[in-house]
């Protein structure tokens, strides 16, 4: 992932109501290695996060005016040091008027991955560890907490410039459910919420389910597009990518590419030619969960049917050929 400008500043702010303060550094980071393996793992995270919204911004505005600095930097009137440094201000500015909110270092990376342009701004924390140094001593060590990263935004350059009804080109990471910590951050890019990626997702899968379901498929014709339509949906969740209707539509089957992209437009589902994909929902759908009473099953969808069969009448459970540790198991109690 080439990396076009980057750049942190500071934020000095203790969740008491405090008047907040920034430091600001005035050129761009040089280009090394330690860079680049920050934002590889950066976006590794920011990929693995399950609670992330999506939408596009706000039109410019006094209350709103990050885009028009985005704008001015894209345009070249407005250099990426001057651009973060605006940013910065106007983070800190909204950060004071949120009594929970905490600063921290602000990074801002202009990267590449492909033909795509993207932007992404993280608010980042130290935590503290310890290290062996090379005089075989035990030392203290202060590094970055990515695995706790909860404030980041991740903007599809190439998409806002390209694409005037885009919905969905930007991301950021929302707050725990019944949490509004994050608002301010919200707010701070100027993002309007647009997909919901959980009922997206719920609504594609229903699709799914609708379309095989009338097409009265073999089990093994449907197994192959089930696992077709999740691996696809799930491999772009892990690369914070959103699900393209089109291209999986070919994925699904490959002699009819556009079947099942014509059938959710005929049937009108309601869905955008690109979703935000929900991983969580996929997986759900992909097994049956249950557990009660010192009970827990689990098993993929596709085995339903064939060595796991439900019998309502009599309310049981029947599965054909358990794993083999299972019945080892059961053969030694017996013993």
């Amino acid at each position: 992932m080439p990396i076009d400008n980057s750049i942190v500043h500071q934020i000095h702010k203790k969740p008491d109501g405090q008047p907040a303060s920034l430091s600001l550094r005035d050129a761009e980071l040089p280009a090394n290695e330690a860079l680049e393996q920050l934002l590889a793992g950066l976006i590794d995270v920011y990929n693995s996060k399950p609670n992330k919204a999506w939408g596009h911004f706000h039109p410019e505005s006094g209350a709103y005016p990050f885009s028009g600095w985005l704008q001015q930097l894209v345009d070249g009137e407005l250099d990426f040091v001057g651009f973060s440094a605006r940013a910065s201000e106007q983070l800190k500015s909204l950060m004071e008027s949120s009594n929970l909110a905490m600063g921290g270092h602000v990074l801002f990376i202009r990267y590449r991955q492909g033909m795509t342009a993207f932007l992404v701004i993280a608010l980042l924390h130290h935590t503290e560890g310890v290290t062996v140094t090379d005089q075989l001593e035990v030392a203290s060590a202060r590094h970055l907490d990515l695995a706790n990263l909860n404030m980041a935004a991740r903007i599809n350059l190439t998409e806002w410039k390209q694409n005037a009804t885009a919905q969905n080109y930007i991301s950021f990471i929302r707050g725990r459910s019944g949490k509004r910590v994050s608002d301010y951050f919200r707010d701070f890019i100027g993002c309007i919420e647009g997909s919901n990626p959980e009922e997206d997702t719920t609504t594609l899968l229903q699709a799914f389910s609708d379309y095989v379901g009338e097409a009265e498929l073999e089990p093994d014709a449907l197994k192959q597009k089930t696992k077709a339509l999740s691996g696809y949906v799930s491999s772009q969740a892990r690369q914070g990518e959103q699900v393209a209707l089109e291209e999986l539509s070919g994925l699904i089957d490959e002699e009819h590419p556009r079947a099942f992209f014509d059938y959710i437009r005929h049937k009108d589902y309601g869905l955008s030619p690109e979703i935000p994909p929900d991983r969580k929902t996929v997986n759900n759908f992909m097994r049956f969960y249950g557990k009660a009473d010192g009970l827990s099953i689990s098993f993929e969808a596709h085995l339903l049917g064939e060595r796991v069969e439900y019998d309502e009448g009599d309310d049981a459970l029947v599965i054909r050929h358990p794993p083999k540790a299972l019945v080892q198991q059961l053969r030694n109690r017996k013993r």
